[in-house]
Formats: structure tokens, sequence, C-alpha cells
């Protein structure tokens, strides 16, 4: 079975090895037929990089590493703001 991969925007970045990432996905409302955004937060391991807030990333599932770790980070796609 493959390994679920999402692309989100770091949100938090101010824990050791735990980035909190935002992660969208539009789907079609039954109803209305209106595409909705949905926003649903993860927390994700470092994986040994070193994302900063507003930074996309990809990142991978795996095995929990904690309560609620069950992501790790595969690779930063772009870099964020700089301010």
């Amino acid at each position: 079975m493959a390994k679920k991969q999402l692309i989100g925007i770091v949100k938090s970045a101010k824990m050791q090895q735990t980035v909190v990432v935002m992660v969208e996905r539009k789907v079609q409302h039954k109803l209305y037929k209106k595409m909705i955004r949905i926003n649903k937060t993860f927390k994700a391991d470092t994986n040994g990089l070193t994302p900063k807030t507003g930074d996309t990333i990809k990142m991978e599932q795996t095995s929990p590493m904690s309560k609620g770790k069950t992501f790790k980070i595969i690779e930063i796609v772009t870099e964020g703001d700089k301010k």
C-alpha cells in the first residue's frame, strides 16, 4: 500500500523537531454544488530539515512517532516570504 503524501504550508515552526502544517483541499458541496475550501492541520517531523513559517513542504505518512505526529517532511518545495 502506498504511503499518503500531502503538500501543505508550514504554520508554526516553534517546536524543536516538529512543525505544524496546514493542508488545504477543495470539495464540492453535495446540495449546492459550490466548491468549498477545507483546511486541516497536521504535525510533522522535520527529519533533519529546517523549514520556516510560510514554506511549502511535501510530507509523507509514517507510523506514529507520538500522540499527534504521524507525518515526516520529505522536501521543502518552495521557500516562504522573507519578512
